[in-house]
């Protein structure tokens, strides 16, 4: 497809993030299952129910603008729900399982951050002020679920790190490096 205009482009990437939510809609209940943590596994249940309501935002847009949401297919979201789905097959602990379930969940996370964000942009460029609003909420939804998940992989990633069998004077290092980037200046909790 030539693409000659903005709000071409425009469709064409509302038509990408599409395709990218209704592939992480069929992900997301694998996830969830494989995961041991309580927490995380709620935390992804709860973002399943928003992705829905998230494709269906994106209908709305489509349907203001006259145009179909199908046909495009998100390859970027394709191999990111690959290596998802790789990790999920690995032989680990169910502490690192959960935290490589993390990791892979903000992989997604910050590629949906930067589709929504670019489409946001378009949408105020081409004066489409109710779809901009729309994928606001969505940016703003997508940026507190990958708070959410670095919250919960503050606790997980300790957890797998002290069942990794290290030596203790390590286990009590490497988890506070590991967590001074994102949690500021809160203590170092204990090995027991």
């Amino acid at each position: 497809m030539e693409i000659n205009s903005l709000r071409e482009l425009y469709v064409e990437q509302l038509r990408d993030l599409y395709d990218a939510e209704n592939q992480l809609i069929k992900a997301l209940p694998k996830m969830a299952k494989e995961a041991s943590s309580d927490e995380l596994r709620q935390s992804i249940e709860e973002h399943l129910e928003q992705t829905r309501g998230q494709a269906e935002r994106l209908e709305q847009i489509f349907e203001q603008l006259g145009e179909k949401p199908k046909g495009k297919k998100c390859k970027g979201m394709q191999g990111l729900l690959e290596e998802g789905k790789e990790t999920l097959e690995e032989d680990m602990e169910e502490d690192r399982k959960d935290a490589a379930i993390i990791a892979a969940a903000q992989r997604v996370e910050h590629y949906e951050i930067s589709g929504y964000g670019t489409v946001r942009t378009y949408a105020n460029l081409l004066g489409e002020s109710e779809a901009a609003e729309l994928l606001e909420e969505t940016l703003n939804e997508e940026k507190e679920t990958d708070q959410k998940l670095t919250q919960l992989a503050e606790e997980i990633n300790v957890e797998a790190a002290e069942g990794s069998g290290e030596e203790e004077g390590e286990e009590e290092s490497r988890p506070s490096r590991a967590r001074s980037s994102s949690s500021g200046s809160r203590g170092r909790r204990r090995v027991a």
